[in-house]
């Protein structure tokens, strides 16, 4: 379990980037998607610290990274972002395993900045044109706006990370603060509004070309019972990039850090080591 006590501050590029870091070995950075910040990972965490530097952090503008709101979202500045930060750690070359839109990242990160990375992980990721999906397309409606801005909807917003989890005895009193406590100021929603109009599918559909012309080592994790993301998305990147090697996992949903830590990190673990002995 990660504690708050821990976390730290890197000044990028005029902002304040938080993270946990912890380890030693080879670095893995851990990138959240949307609706979350570094807490997504703290069951994966302890797991992957045993062995590596593991670093988690919140991506500007979420949990308690800056939220400056003249300052693109998108996640091809949020990838170049990513690279500064890394700089900024000293750290040289890594393993990156992004989630969600940490998944976003990790492709253009990937195709601009392949000399960095040792390998690349993909969670339940975002890919081609197959995004934003529904509910985070409703949020760029001004009404749906105005209603968050006024009175954060708690009992919505539980229906989204339950719908996320799988597994339903895991939505704990616990989790449920966890990912509330960014919303619960005005400063929290306004960058969650921001992030939302920020997303461009451009940014990954331009890449798709390089995509095919990756030679690291990809691994693509898909929870089977995800109901955000189409799996098209983790089948047809399984396609594209050379190599890579698809894993499902039965019984998870979207929020999969939650359904299935521990299957993670042997998946990732197996990656790192190069010990796939199929594709799925």
């Amino acid at each position: 379990m990660l504690s708050i006590d821990e976390k730290a501050t890197a000044r990028i590029n005029g902002h304040d980037m938080a993270y946990y870091r912890a380890g030693n070995g080879e670095t893995v950075l851990l990138v959240h998607g949307i609706t979350t910040y570094s807490f997504i990972w703290r069951n994966v965490f302890p797991l992957l610290a045993r062995d590596h530097d593991v670093i988690a952090v919140d991506l500007l503008g979420c949990g308690d990274s800056a939220k400056p709101l003249d300052t693109s979202y998108a996640i091809k500045a949020h990838a170049e972002l990513l690279h500064d930060f890394m700089i900024a750690l000293g750290v040289d070359r890594f393993h990156f395993v992004g989630h969600d839109l940490g998944g976003g990242m990790g492709q253009i990160f990937a195709v601009n900045h392949p000399e960095r990375l040792l390998d690349l992980t993909l969670i339940n990721t975002i890919g081609y044109d197959f995004w934003p999906v529904q509910p985070i397309t409703a949020l760029r409606t001004p009404i749906i706006r105005q209603l968050l801005m006024a009175s954060l909807d708690k009992g919505t917003f539980r229906q989204i990370v339950k719908r996320g989890v799988h597994n339903k005895e895991n939505v704990t009193p616990e989790l449920m603060r966890l990912f509330m406590k960014p919303l619960e100021t005005r400063e929290g929603r306004k960058a969650f509004l921001h992030l939302v109009r920020c997303l461009d599918n451009h940014n990954l559909m331009e890449i798709e070309a390089d995509l095919r012309r990756l030679s690291l080592p990809v691994l693509i994790i898909r929870g089977q019972e995800d109901p955000y993301l189409n799996r098209e998305i983790s089948e047809r990147l399984n396609r594209d990039i050379p190599g890579s090697v698809l894993k499902i996992l039965p019984g998870s949903g979207h929020f999969i850090q939650e359904d299935a830590p521990r299957e993670i990190v042997d998946a990732i673990i197996t990656h790192f080591e190069g010990r796939h002995d199929d594709r799925s």
